[in-house]
This record gives C-alpha cells, sequence and structure tokens, in this order.
C-alpha cells in the first residue's frame, strides 16, 4: 500500500513541478513572496509549492486607444484621438523585475501609461495657438516621447509610437476656423484677380508702346526711303538734263527746245495719268512763253549755284 501511495504523491509533485511558459511571455517566480528567478518560454520546473508563479508577463507589442481634450493657449478646446504603440524594453533581469514589481497589476500601469501621455500632450498644447495645432501632429509625438522615454525606461516599457489620428475643436471653433479660411481665400482671390488685372493691363500697355514704337520706326524708314527715291529721282533728271543740253550744245541746238519738251511731256503725263484730280494750266502761247522763261532762269540759278 505505500509504494503506490509514494508513486501517487511522486506524480503529484512532478505534476506541479511542470510549468509551460506560452512563446512571447515571461513568468517571474518568488518563494515565500520574494522574487526568484524569471521561467522563459516552454517547458520549465520549479520547486512545487514552496516556488510559485507571480505573475507572466507579455514581451510583445502592445497597443491602447486614448481620447482625451486640451486646451490651447488662447483657450481653445481640441479633441485628440490617438494609438499608442509600446512594449518591454528588453528581456533583462532588472527589466523584468521592473515590469513586475513597479504596479499592483496591469490595470494600474495602463492607467498611469495613459494619464502620464495626455498629461505630456496638454502640456504640449497648453503652449501654442489653436491655428498652429492643425500642423503639429510631428512634433506633439516627439515632444511625447522626450517627455515619456525617461519615465517608461524606469518601468521597464519603451514607447515605440504615437499616432495622433484625429485632432478636433469643438463646434464654435470650427465654425470660427472656417470662416477664417474662408475669408483669408477670397483675400487672397481678390489680390490674385487685382495682380492678373495689373499685369493685362501691363502687358496691354507694353504691347501699345510697342506697336506705337514700331509704327514710328517704320513711318520714320519709309520718310527716309522716300526722301531717298526723291532724291536719286533729283538726280537722275539733273543728271538726264545736263546730258541732253550738252548733246544740243554740242549739235547747235537751242537748250529751251528741252525746257519745251518737259513742259510737253508733263501735259501729257497729267493726262494719262490723272485720276479726278483737276489741274488748271495755261495752254495759250502767252501762258507756255511765260513758263518756259521761268524754267530756263531757274535752270540759270541752278547753273550758277553749281558753279560757285
Amino acid at each position: 500500500m505505500i509504494i503506490p501511495v509514494l508513486s501517487a504523491i511522486a506524480l503529484v509533485v512532478l505534476l506541479l513541478s511542470i510549468t509551460t511558459v506560452q512563446q512571447g511571455t515571461v513568468a517571474v517566480t518568488t518563494i515565500f513572496g520574494k522574487y526568484n528567478r524569471i521561467l522563459f518560454p516552454g517547458l520549465n520546473f520549479r520547486i512545487p509549492i514552496i516556488e510559485s508563479i507571480f505573475r507572466k508577463i507579455s514581451i510583445q507589442n502592445r497597443s491602447v486607444e486614448l481620447g482625451f481634450n486640451a486646451t490651447t493657449i488662447d483657450q481653445a478646446n481640441v479633441n485628440f484621438t490617438a494609438m499608442l504603440l509600446y512594449s518591454v524594453i528588453n528581456q533583462e533581469e532588472e527589466t523584468i523585475k521592473n515590469v513586475a514589481f513597479k504596479f499592483i497589476d496591469a490595470g494600474n500601469f495602463m492607467q498611469a501609461l495613459t494619464r502620464s501621455v495626455e498629461g505630456s500632450i496638454r502640456a504640449y498644447v497648453a503652449t501654442k495657438k489653436q491655428a498652429e495645432i492643425l500642423g503639429l501632429r510631428r512634433e506633439i509625438t516627439e515632444a511625447v516621447k522626450d517627455n515619456m522615454d525617461k519615465t517608461l525606461e524606469e518601468w521597464g516599457y519603451h514607447l515605440i509610437d504615437l499616432q495622433i489620428n484625429d485632432i478636433n475643436f469643438d463646434e464654435e471653433v470650427m465654425k470660427s476656423m472656417a470662416k477664417v479660411v474662408a475669408s483669408n481665400n477670397m483675400k487672397s482671390a481678390a489680390e490674385n484677380e487685382g495682380q492678373a488685372l495689373l499685369i493685362t493691363k501691363t502687358k496691354a500697355a507694353e504691347a501699345e508702346g510697342n506697336a506705337i514704337k514700331i509704327a514710328a520706326q517704320a513711318e520714320m524708314e519709309a520718310a527716309q526711303l522716300r526722301g531717298q527715291g526723291i532724291a536719286l529721282f533729283r538726280e537722275e533728271v539733273a543728271k538726264g538734263m545736263s546730258q541732253a543740253a550738252k548733246v544740243m550744245q554740242d549739235s547747235n541746238l537751242d537748250a529751251s527746245f528741252i525746257l519745251f519738251s518737259m513742259w510737253t511731256e508733263s501735259v501729257k503725263n497729267f493726262a494719262e495719268h490723272g485720276k479726278g484730280n483737276v489741274i488748271f494750266l495755261d495752254g495759250s502761247l502767252e501762258g507756255m512763253q511765260k513758263t518756259m522763261k521761268e524754267m530756263m532762269a531757274i535752270s540759270r540759278l541752278d547753273e550758277m549755284n553749281k558753279s560757285k
């Protein structure tokens, strides 16, 4: 009878001494309430009855979603929704002891963690104006991590990430911000419209000025060309008359014959190429003689000027 009883006792003791720890978890044991050692994932043996498991600690990443509000320096209420990602720093003995014994239970640790994060965000937001908050997600995250890293390290944890998922203001603040944005947009639109109108008028004035300049330049060049044409015409006429006079002089003919020829050619040209203009010419013999004398006088005057 003793052997079966001893065998049963030994089996019970063996079963009580076997402890299984799940992957991603470590177990902290105590003897008579005092820390003893850490059991790692897998099959472990402990002293039955005397050595007990005080707490099993997850070393995996954990997350919690927070919702809270803060007040800016200009007294605007801001509502935050954030996701907090954290984990145990490592599996070293001192770290695991801090995690196991700093707080009574996991609930107290979670309360301390969330309140610390909320306090850090509120302290940062209290130094900013409402208009700045929406663009400061990254800065808020960095400020919280800087404030919380040392505290969490003392607890055996570290903050992996803090995501600010949503930032909302009170309804009245949102309405006032919308009005400010709308007025700024209208102001920008008016400024842009004014700039566009100024540019349009400036370009039109420049185009008009360039057109006037081009027209004036063209007129000047045309006038120069007309003057050069007239000068060349007169020069050619003078050369022709000189040559004709020389030929007539060599032939002992009266130079007035040239003038008579020019007179008849002019009358002929008026008759052929006139386009409705009325030109009165004295076709009498006395008129022709008078005109011939005037032309001969002009011719002599030109010769005198050339000789000088």
